[in-house]
Protein backbone atom coordinates (compact mmCIF):
# COMPACT_ATOMS: atom_id res chain seq x y z
CA UNK A 1 0.00 0.00 0.00
CA UNK A 2 1.13 3.19 -0.93
CA UNK A 3 0.54 5.74 1.88
CA UNK A 4 2.94 8.33 0.55
CA UNK A 5 1.55 11.90 0.72
CA UNK A 6 3.28 13.11 -2.14
CA UNK A 7 1.07 13.05 -5.46
CA UNK A 8 3.75 12.85 -8.00
CA UNK A 9 6.62 10.70 -8.39
CA UNK A 10 8.66 13.26 -10.02
CA UNK A 11 10.75 15.93 -7.76
CA UNK A 12 10.86 18.96 -10.06
CA UNK A 13 11.50 21.96 -9.54
CA UNK A 14 12.14 24.16 -12.08
CA UNK A 15 9.44 26.41 -13.03
CA UNK A 16 10.94 26.03 -16.89
CA UNK A 17 9.27 22.42 -16.82
CA UNK A 18 6.34 20.97 -17.86
CA UNK A 19 6.24 18.99 -14.64
CA UNK A 20 6.54 21.70 -12.27
CA UNK A 21 3.38 23.49 -13.49
CA UNK A 22 1.59 20.18 -13.32
CA UNK A 23 2.48 19.89 -9.81
CA UNK A 24 1.49 23.33 -8.83
CA UNK A 25 -2.15 23.23 -10.50
CA UNK A 26 -2.39 19.85 -8.82
CA UNK A 27 -1.65 21.26 -5.43
CA UNK A 28 -3.49 24.32 -5.87
CA UNK A 29 -6.11 22.22 -6.71
CA UNK A 30 -6.27 20.42 -3.49
CA UNK A 31 -5.40 23.62 -1.67
CA UNK A 32 -7.72 26.39 -2.97
CA UNK A 33 -10.77 24.14 -2.96
CA UNK A 34 -10.13 22.57 0.13
CA UNK A 35 -10.69 26.04 2.07
CA UNK A 36 -14.03 26.33 0.72
CA UNK A 37 -14.98 22.71 1.81
CA UNK A 38 -13.47 23.79 5.53
CA UNK A 39 -15.71 26.99 5.31
CA UNK A 40 -18.97 24.98 4.50
CA UNK A 41 -18.27 22.15 7.09
CA UNK A 42 -17.37 24.99 9.92
CA UNK A 43 -20.47 26.48 9.46
CA UNK A 44 -22.81 23.82 9.24
CA UNK A 45 -20.99 21.61 12.04
CA UNK A 46 -20.54 24.24 14.86
CA UNK A 47 -24.15 25.34 13.77
CA UNK A 48 -26.03 21.99 14.25
CA UNK A 49 -23.15 21.01 17.65
CA UNK A 50 -24.41 24.32 19.36
CA UNK A 51 -27.56 23.85 18.89
CA UNK A 52 -27.50 20.00 19.29
CA UNK A 53 -25.76 20.27 22.62
CA UNK A 54 -28.21 23.18 24.11
CA UNK A 55 -30.94 21.34 23.58
CA UNK A 56 -29.62 17.75 24.41
CA UNK A 57 -31.32 17.78 28.12
CA UNK A 58 -34.69 17.94 26.41
CA UNK A 59 -33.88 15.09 24.33
CA UNK A 60 -34.23 17.19 20.91
CA UNK A 61 -30.41 17.51 20.88
CA UNK A 62 -29.72 13.86 20.58
CA UNK A 63 -30.94 13.54 17.06
CA UNK A 64 -29.56 16.94 15.85
CA UNK A 65 -26.46 15.69 17.44
CA UNK A 66 -26.23 12.51 15.16
CA UNK A 67 -27.25 14.71 12.24
CA UNK A 68 -24.05 17.14 12.88
CA UNK A 69 -21.78 13.46 13.01
CA UNK A 70 -23.37 11.80 9.97
CA UNK A 71 -22.67 15.43 8.39
CA UNK A 72 -19.09 15.22 9.39
CA UNK A 73 -18.95 11.85 8.20
CA UNK A 74 -20.21 13.06 4.92
CA UNK A 75 -17.62 15.88 4.72
CA UNK A 76 -14.69 13.61 5.95
CA UNK A 77 -15.37 11.44 2.79
CA UNK A 78 -15.11 14.42 0.90
CA UNK A 79 -11.96 14.81 2.26
CA UNK A 80 -10.80 11.72 1.50
CA UNK A 81 -11.63 11.52 -1.78
CA UNK A 82 -9.75 15.05 -2.45
CA UNK A 83 -6.87 13.21 -0.55
CA UNK A 84 -6.69 10.45 -2.55
CA UNK A 85 -7.33 12.33 -5.96
CA UNK A 86 -4.02 14.56 -5.13
CA UNK A 87 -2.40 11.89 -3.43
CA UNK A 88 -3.64 8.49 -4.80
CA UNK A 89 -4.24 5.59 -2.61
CA UNK A 90 -4.73 6.17 1.08
CA UNK A 91 -4.88 4.62 4.30
CA UNK A 92 -8.19 2.75 4.82
CA UNK A 93 -11.19 4.37 7.07
CA UNK A 94 -13.41 2.10 9.93
CA UNK A 95 -16.46 2.99 11.70
CA UNK A 96 -18.51 1.41 13.76
CA UNK A 97 -21.62 -0.12 12.48
CA UNK A 98 -24.49 2.09 12.97
CA UNK A 99 -27.53 0.60 15.48
CA UNK A 100 -31.11 1.75 15.30
CA UNK A 101 -32.45 5.10 15.84
CA UNK A 102 -33.61 4.67 19.27
CA UNK A 103 -32.58 6.57 22.17
CA UNK A 104 -30.09 3.92 23.14
CA UNK A 105 -29.06 2.95 19.35
CA UNK A 106 -28.25 7.02 19.05
CA UNK A 107 -26.43 6.88 22.22
CA UNK A 108 -24.36 3.68 21.27
CA UNK A 109 -23.43 5.15 17.41
CA UNK A 110 -21.96 8.54 19.32
CA UNK A 111 -19.59 6.84 20.79
CA UNK A 112 -17.58 5.60 17.43
CA UNK A 113 -14.46 7.87 18.10
CA UNK A 114 -13.79 8.15 13.94
CA UNK A 115 -17.09 10.17 13.97
CA UNK A 116 -15.53 12.94 16.52
CA UNK A 117 -12.44 12.65 14.22
CA UNK A 118 -13.99 13.49 11.35
CA UNK A 119 -15.79 16.41 13.45
CA UNK A 120 -12.72 17.67 15.06
CA UNK A 121 -11.55 17.65 11.22
CA UNK A 122 -14.51 19.64 10.13
CA UNK A 123 -15.13 22.09 12.73
CA UNK A 124 -11.11 23.17 14.14
CA UNK A 125 -8.41 21.71 12.17
CA UNK A 126 -9.28 21.95 8.75
CA UNK A 127 -11.00 25.38 8.77
CA UNK A 128 -8.10 26.91 10.95
CA UNK A 129 -5.34 25.43 8.64
CA UNK A 130 -6.99 25.77 5.07
CA UNK A 131 -7.64 29.29 5.69
CA UNK A 132 -4.02 30.11 6.73
CA UNK A 133 -2.49 27.94 3.10
CA UNK A 134 -5.45 29.21 1.57
CA UNK A 135 -4.25 32.87 2.35
CA UNK A 136 -0.94 31.99 1.67
CA UNK A 137 -1.06 30.31 -1.52
CA UNK A 138 -2.89 33.53 -3.11
CA UNK A 139 -1.00 35.79 -1.74
CA UNK A 140 2.20 33.66 -3.13
CA UNK A 141 0.66 33.63 -6.49
CA UNK A 142 -0.39 37.09 -6.79
CA UNK A 143 2.89 38.89 -5.23
CA UNK A 144 4.51 36.80 -8.30
CA UNK A 145 2.27 37.33 -11.24
CA UNK A 146 1.60 41.12 -9.90
CA UNK A 147 5.78 41.67 -9.82
CA UNK A 148 6.15 40.00 -12.97
CA UNK A 149 3.87 42.23 -14.64
CA UNK A 150 4.29 45.12 -12.65
CA UNK A 151 6.06 47.29 -15.61
CA UNK A 152 3.02 46.86 -17.52
CA UNK A 153 0.60 48.03 -15.08
CA UNK A 154 2.69 50.56 -13.06
CA UNK A 155 1.95 53.12 -15.70
CA UNK A 156 -1.64 53.40 -14.85
CA UNK A 157 -1.24 54.11 -11.20
CA UNK A 158 -1.71 57.50 -9.91
CA UNK A 159 0.74 60.15 -10.98
CA UNK A 160 1.26 61.06 -7.20
CA UNK A 161 2.03 57.37 -6.21
CA UNK A 162 5.30 57.38 -4.82
CA UNK A 163 6.45 53.95 -5.76
CA UNK A 164 8.70 51.29 -3.32
CA UNK A 165 11.56 51.41 -5.25
CA UNK A 166 11.93 55.17 -4.80
CA UNK A 167 10.82 54.93 -1.05
CA UNK A 168 14.06 52.75 -0.35
CA UNK A 169 16.09 54.94 -2.09
CA UNK A 170 16.62 52.03 -5.03
CA UNK A 171 16.25 54.80 -7.83
CA UNK A 172 19.04 56.29 -6.51
CA UNK A 173 21.65 53.91 -5.79
CA UNK A 174 21.18 52.35 -9.45
CA UNK A 175 20.77 55.71 -10.99
CA UNK A 176 17.55 55.05 -12.60
CA UNK A 177 14.18 56.96 -12.74
CA UNK A 178 11.69 55.56 -9.82
CA UNK A 179 9.28 54.02 -12.77
CA UNK A 180 12.29 52.20 -14.28
CA UNK A 181 13.13 50.86 -10.56
CA UNK A 182 10.25 49.88 -9.46
CA UNK A 183 9.72 47.89 -12.94
CA UNK A 184 13.44 46.20 -11.96
CA UNK A 185 11.90 45.90 -8.57
CA UNK A 186 8.68 44.33 -9.25
CA UNK A 187 10.39 41.62 -11.86
CA UNK A 188 12.96 40.93 -9.32
CA UNK A 189 10.24 39.79 -6.55
CA UNK A 190 7.95 38.43 -9.10
CA UNK A 191 10.75 35.92 -10.18
CA UNK A 192 11.39 35.32 -6.62
CA UNK A 193 7.74 34.15 -5.50
CA UNK A 194 7.57 32.76 -8.96
CA UNK A 195 10.56 30.34 -8.38
CA UNK A 196 9.69 29.63 -4.73
CA UNK A 197 5.73 28.97 -5.56
CA UNK A 198 5.96 24.89 -5.52
CA UNK A 199 7.79 24.66 -2.66
CA UNK A 200 5.09 26.64 -0.81
CA UNK A 201 2.04 25.30 -2.83
CA UNK A 202 3.88 21.78 -2.43
CA UNK A 203 4.38 22.44 1.07
CA UNK A 204 1.00 23.48 2.35
CA UNK A 205 -1.13 20.59 0.62
CA UNK A 206 1.89 18.19 1.92
CA UNK A 207 0.79 19.15 5.50
CA UNK A 208 -3.04 19.55 4.88
CA UNK A 209 -2.88 15.95 3.55
CA UNK A 210 -0.88 15.11 6.59
CA UNK A 211 -3.03 16.49 8.69
CA UNK A 212 -6.11 14.83 7.02
CA UNK A 213 -4.71 11.75 7.23
CA UNK A 214 -4.17 11.75 10.46
CA UNK A 215 -7.09 12.28 11.43
CA UNK A 216 -9.72 11.53 8.83
CA UNK A 217 -7.85 7.37 8.43
CA UNK A 218 -7.73 5.08 11.15
CA UNK A 219 -5.61 1.94 9.39
CA UNK A 220 -5.17 0.11 12.64
CA UNK A 221 -8.72 -0.24 13.54
CA UNK A 222 -9.58 -0.51 9.63
CA UNK A 223 -7.49 -3.82 9.89
CA UNK A 224 -8.76 -5.14 12.97
CA UNK A 225 -11.84 -4.97 12.01
CA UNK A 226 -11.32 -7.18 8.93
CA UNK A 227 -9.22 -9.23 10.17
CA UNK A 228 -12.38 -10.25 12.43
CA UNK A 229 -14.58 -10.21 9.59
CA UNK A 230 -12.47 -12.58 7.51
CA UNK A 231 -12.29 -14.80 11.16
CA UNK A 232 -15.45 -14.96 11.00
CA UNK A 233 -16.15 -15.88 7.33
CA UNK A 234 -13.49 -18.45 7.65
CA UNK A 235 -14.47 -20.33 10.21
CA UNK A 236 -18.16 -20.04 8.57
CA UNK A 237 -16.30 -21.70 5.25
CA UNK A 238 -14.69 -24.16 7.94
CA UNK A 239 -17.85 -25.31 9.55
CA UNK A 240 -19.77 -25.41 6.00
CA UNK A 241 -16.93 -28.01 4.82
CA UNK A 242 -17.05 -30.25 7.70
CA UNK A 243 -21.03 -29.99 7.03
CA UNK A 244 -20.84 -30.74 3.23
CA UNK A 245 -18.04 -33.75 4.10
CA UNK A 246 -20.80 -35.67 6.34
CA UNK A 247 -23.75 -34.64 4.02
CA UNK A 248 -21.16 -36.65 1.05
CA UNK A 249 -20.50 -39.07 4.19
CA UNK A 250 -24.00 -39.73 4.58
CA UNK A 251 -25.29 -39.74 0.80
CA UNK A 252 -22.25 -42.12 -0.05
CA UNK A 253 -23.58 -44.23 2.26
CA UNK A 254 -27.16 -43.87 1.90
CA UNK A 255 -27.30 -43.84 -2.22
CA UNK A 256 -24.21 -45.48 -4.19
CA UNK A 257 -22.81 -47.54 -1.34
CA UNK A 258 -26.51 -49.11 -1.08
CA UNK A 259 -26.64 -49.32 -4.72
CA UNK A 260 -23.47 -51.11 -5.26
CA UNK A 261 -24.06 -53.72 -2.60
CA UNK A 262 -28.03 -54.77 -4.17
CA UNK A 263 -25.69 -54.80 -8.20
CA UNK A 264 -23.05 -56.97 -6.58
CA UNK A 265 -26.10 -59.53 -5.11
CA UNK A 266 -27.68 -59.42 -8.81
CA UNK A 267 -24.42 -60.24 -10.49
CA UNK A 268 -23.62 -63.11 -7.92
CA UNK A 269 -27.44 -64.22 -8.25
CA UNK A 270 -27.13 -63.90 -12.01
CA UNK A 271 -24.17 -66.25 -11.97
CA UNK A 272 -25.81 -68.97 -10.07
CA UNK A 273 -28.64 -68.77 -12.45
CA UNK A 274 -26.90 -68.26 -15.56
CA UNK A 275 -27.12 -71.87 -16.46
CA UNK A 276 -30.14 -73.58 -14.81
CA UNK A 277 -32.56 -70.35 -15.54
CA UNK A 278 -31.19 -68.27 -19.03
CA UNK A 279 -34.26 -66.22 -18.85
CA UNK A 280 -33.95 -65.04 -15.39
CA UNK A 281 -30.54 -64.49 -15.21
CA UNK A 282 -31.25 -61.55 -17.83
CA UNK A 283 -33.55 -60.11 -15.68
CA UNK A 284 -31.52 -60.08 -13.28
CA UNK A 285 -28.71 -58.98 -15.62
CA UNK A 286 -30.99 -55.69 -16.23
CA UNK A 287 -31.39 -54.51 -13.14
CA UNK A 288 -27.58 -54.45 -12.01
CA UNK A 289 -27.65 -52.69 -15.20
CA UNK A 290 -30.00 -50.30 -14.15
CA UNK A 291 -28.55 -49.91 -10.45
CA UNK A 292 -25.21 -49.52 -12.15
CA UNK A 293 -26.65 -46.43 -14.07
CA UNK A 294 -28.49 -44.66 -10.98
CA UNK A 295 -25.40 -45.05 -8.94
CA UNK A 296 -23.40 -43.37 -11.27
CA UNK A 297 -25.70 -40.53 -12.07
CA UNK A 298 -26.10 -40.24 -7.92
CA UNK A 299 -21.79 -40.38 -8.00
CA UNK A 300 -21.84 -37.40 -10.29
CA UNK A 301 -24.25 -35.47 -8.25
CA UNK A 302 -21.90 -35.86 -5.45
CA UNK A 303 -19.32 -34.90 -7.05
CA UNK A 304 -20.60 -31.47 -7.82
CA UNK A 305 -19.38 -30.48 -4.73
CA UNK A 306 -15.81 -31.96 -4.60
CA UNK A 307 -12.95 -30.26 -6.60
CA UNK A 308 -12.42 -32.48 -9.70
CA UNK A 309 -8.95 -34.17 -10.66
CA UNK A 310 -8.96 -32.01 -13.92
CA UNK A 311 -9.06 -28.99 -11.82
CA UNK A 312 -5.63 -30.19 -9.40
CA UNK A 313 -3.88 -31.52 -12.58
CA UNK A 314 -4.52 -29.25 -15.68
CA UNK A 315 -6.04 -25.90 -13.90
CA UNK A 316 -8.72 -23.39 -14.16
CA UNK A 317 -8.94 -23.17 -17.68
CA UNK A 318 -9.05 -26.65 -18.20
CA UNK A 319 -11.37 -27.53 -15.69
CA UNK A 320 -14.20 -24.93 -16.73
CA UNK A 321 -14.08 -25.94 -20.16
CA UNK A 322 -14.91 -29.59 -19.15
CA UNK A 323 -17.89 -27.92 -17.56
CA UNK A 324 -19.07 -26.06 -20.44
CA UNK A 325 -18.84 -29.70 -22.83
CA UNK A 326 -20.99 -31.23 -20.05
CA UNK A 327 -23.48 -28.43 -19.86
CA UNK A 328 -26.35 -28.96 -21.32
CA UNK A 329 -26.88 -25.38 -22.45
CA UNK A 330 -24.30 -24.08 -24.83
CA UNK A 331 -21.24 -22.28 -23.08
CA UNK A 332 -18.90 -20.03 -24.47
CA UNK A 333 -15.25 -19.53 -23.21
CA UNK A 334 -13.81 -16.09 -23.04
CA UNK A 335 -11.13 -14.23 -21.13
CA UNK A 336 -7.23 -14.11 -21.19
CA UNK A 337 -7.07 -16.66 -18.79
CA UNK A 338 -4.83 -19.57 -20.72
CA UNK A 339 -4.71 -23.23 -19.85
CA UNK A 340 -1.11 -22.52 -18.83
CA UNK A 341 -2.12 -20.54 -16.40
CA UNK A 342 -1.93 -21.26 -12.60
CA UNK A 343 -2.90 -19.74 -9.51
CA UNK A 344 -2.81 -20.67 -5.97
CA UNK A 345 -5.46 -23.80 -4.77
CA UNK A 346 -7.67 -21.78 -3.33
CA UNK A 347 -8.61 -19.66 -5.79
CA UNK A 348 -8.53 -22.10 -8.15
CA UNK A 349 -11.62 -24.11 -6.44
CA UNK A 350 -13.16 -21.11 -5.50
CA UNK A 351 -13.62 -20.00 -8.87
CA UNK A 352 -14.33 -23.68 -9.99
CA UNK A 353 -16.95 -23.77 -7.72
CA UNK A 354 -18.53 -20.19 -8.55
CA UNK A 355 -18.76 -21.45 -12.55
CA UNK A 356 -20.57 -24.77 -11.75
CA UNK A 357 -23.25 -23.71 -9.37
CA UNK A 358 -23.89 -20.45 -11.42
CA UNK A 359 -23.88 -23.42 -14.93
CA UNK A 360 -25.76 -25.42 -12.90
CA UNK A 361 -28.72 -22.51 -12.42
CA UNK A 362 -28.30 -21.59 -15.58
CA UNK A 363 -29.73 -25.26 -16.47
CA UNK A 364 -31.98 -25.64 -14.58
CA UNK A 365 -33.77 -22.47 -13.81
CA UNK A 366 -32.90 -20.29 -16.38
CA UNK A 367 -34.51 -21.07 -19.56
CA UNK A 368 -31.12 -20.27 -21.04
CA UNK A 369 -30.53 -20.96 -25.15
CA UNK A 370 -26.39 -19.97 -24.29
CA UNK A 371 -24.50 -18.81 -21.53
CA UNK A 372 -20.87 -17.33 -21.35
CA UNK A 373 -17.85 -17.66 -19.10
CA UNK A 374 -15.10 -14.65 -18.87
CA UNK A 375 -12.51 -15.24 -17.64
CA UNK A 376 -10.15 -12.21 -16.59
CA UNK A 377 -6.84 -12.33 -14.62
CA UNK A 378 -4.48 -9.39 -13.46
CA UNK A 379 -1.81 -9.27 -11.05
CA UNK A 380 -3.93 -8.39 -8.48
CA UNK A 381 -7.57 -10.01 -8.97
CA UNK A 382 -9.15 -13.04 -10.98
CA UNK A 383 -12.82 -11.59 -12.46
CA UNK A 384 -15.42 -14.35 -12.89
CA UNK A 385 -18.55 -13.43 -15.12
CA UNK A 386 -21.15 -15.97 -15.80
CA UNK A 387 -23.96 -14.76 -18.19
CA UNK A 388 -27.14 -16.24 -19.55
CA UNK A 389 -29.49 -14.89 -21.71
CA UNK A 390 -32.44 -16.94 -19.71
CA UNK A 391 -35.56 -15.50 -18.07
CA UNK A 392 -33.59 -13.81 -15.05
CA UNK A 393 -35.03 -13.33 -11.20
CA UNK A 394 -31.94 -14.86 -9.82
CA UNK A 395 -31.12 -14.47 -6.16
CA UNK A 396 -29.15 -15.06 -3.58
CA UNK A 397 -32.24 -15.93 -1.76
CA UNK A 398 -34.40 -17.82 -4.02
CA UNK A 399 -32.46 -21.41 -3.48
CA UNK A 400 -30.71 -21.29 -6.62
CA UNK A 401 -28.04 -22.90 -4.63
CA UNK A 402 -26.03 -19.16 -4.95
CA UNK A 403 -26.24 -18.59 -1.06
CA UNK A 404 -23.17 -20.87 -0.21
CA UNK A 405 -20.59 -19.25 -2.81
CA UNK A 406 -21.08 -15.88 -1.27
CA UNK A 407 -19.30 -17.61 2.35
CA UNK A 408 -16.92 -19.45 0.10
CA UNK A 409 -15.79 -16.59 -2.00
CA UNK A 410 -15.63 -14.56 1.58
CA UNK A 411 -12.99 -16.71 2.74
CA UNK A 412 -10.67 -16.30 -0.15
CA UNK A 413 -11.59 -12.06 0.82
CA UNK A 414 -13.67 -12.81 -2.27
CA UNK A 415 -17.04 -11.02 -3.55
CA UNK A 416 -20.58 -12.22 -5.07
CA UNK A 417 -22.37 -9.97 -7.36
CA UNK A 418 -25.64 -10.82 -8.97
CA UNK A 419 -27.40 -8.96 -11.43
CA UNK A 420 -30.58 -10.25 -12.98
CA UNK A 421 -33.39 -8.23 -13.74
CA UNK A 422 -36.68 -10.12 -14.75
CA UNK A 423 -36.53 -11.29 -18.57
CA UNK A 424 -32.95 -11.13 -18.53
CA UNK A 425 -29.98 -11.28 -18.65
CA UNK A 426 -28.48 -12.89 -15.51
CA UNK A 427 -24.89 -12.16 -14.66
CA UNK A 428 -22.81 -13.86 -11.86
CA UNK A 429 -20.05 -11.73 -11.15
CA UNK A 430 -17.18 -12.61 -8.75
CA UNK A 431 -13.86 -11.29 -7.78
CA UNK A 432 -11.28 -13.03 -6.33
CA UNK A 433 -8.21 -11.12 -5.09
CA UNK A 434 -4.87 -12.86 -6.04
CA UNK A 435 -2.20 -10.09 -4.36
CA UNK A 436 -2.76 -11.93 -0.72
CA UNK A 437 0.07 -14.62 0.59
CA UNK A 438 -0.12 -18.00 -1.58
CA UNK A 439 -2.34 -16.36 -4.43
CA UNK A 440 0.30 -16.37 -6.99
CA UNK A 441 -0.02 -16.73 -10.87
CA UNK A 442 2.25 -19.12 -12.49
CA UNK A 443 2.59 -20.38 -15.97
CA UNK A 444 3.44 -24.09 -17.06
CA UNK A 445 4.60 -25.69 -19.67
CA UNK A 446 1.00 -27.05 -20.53
CA UNK A 447 -0.63 -25.12 -23.57
CA UNK A 448 -4.09 -26.35 -23.90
Amino acid sequence: MNNSASPLARKSWLIVRPATWRQIGSDLAYILPGFFVSLASFIVLVTLFSVGVSTLIIWVGLPILMLCLTLARGFASLNRSMMARWGGEIPPVHYKPRHTNSIGGMFRNLADPQLWKDMVHGTVVSFAFRTASFSVAVTWLAVALGGLTQWFWGRFLPADNMPLAELIGLDRLLGLSPAAAEGWLGLAYGVGFLLTLPFVTHLLATTDAAISRGLLTNETASLRARSAELASSRAQVVSEEAQTLRKIERDLHDGPQQRLIRLQMDVEAAQRRMESDPVAARKLMDGALEQSREALAELRSLSRGIAPPLLTDRGLHAAVQSLGSRSTVPVELAGNLTGGERLAESAENAAYFVVSEALANVAKHSGAAKAQVTMVVSPTELLLDVVDDGRGGAHVGKGHGLAGLMDRLAGVDGSLEIVSPEGGPTTVRASIPLNAAGHGRTTTATDL
